[in-house]
């Protein structure tokens, strides 16, 4: 079911696209969503559910905001967004380049080109990933555009 909200809202995104299959172990990711379910539990609207990689994945109708799932989280993949912002980095791989290369399909490796080209200066690479400050973003799209390993998304899927 449904929950009337009125704009702009906030609403959960997990920070992992599951391009890792969410493995684990020496060559694996070990900062994505490992599928543990405690996200799906813990949610009283239903709306959280695991996709075909097995990643957690938020239903932004359903959700509420409350940050039940924020909080029993073990990976800390997922975050409360303001859903005025669309475009998200769907990645917390924190390894280095080719590191990360290796580890995930999709993952951040850190470059530096989605904060070059931001002309808000609302992304910033911290610890290997970048991170979108979303009082900053314009939700213009160029950093989903210039991204080279696709791990910053729009939620509309308009510009991905």
């Amino acid at each position: 079911m449904a929950v009337k909200k009125k704009f702009p809202y906030k609403a959960a995104f997990v920070a992992c696209n599951g391009g890792c299959r969410a493995t684990s172990g020496e060559h694996g990711c070990k900062d994505g969503c490992i599928g543990c379910k405690a996200c799906v539990s813990k949610c009283k609207f239903g709306a959280i559910s695991l996709n075909e990689y097995g990643v957690a994945e938020v239903d932004e109708e359903k959700c509420i905001g409350c940050g039940a799932c924020v909080k029993v989280c073990p990976q800390k993949v997922i975050h409360i967004h303001e859903c005025a912002n669309w475009m998200v980095v769907k990645c917390s791989n924190k390894s280095k380049g080719q590191e990360a290369k290796k580890q995930c399909q999709v993952s951040c490796i850190g470059c530096g080109i989605c904060q070059k080209t931001c002309t808000a200066e609302a992304i910033k690479v911290t610890d290997n990933c970048a991170l979108i400050n979303e009082d900053l973003c314009l939700s213009c799209g160029m950093c989903v555009v210039k991204c080279p390993r696709h791990a910053i998304y729009d939620l509309r899927g308009i510009i991905n």
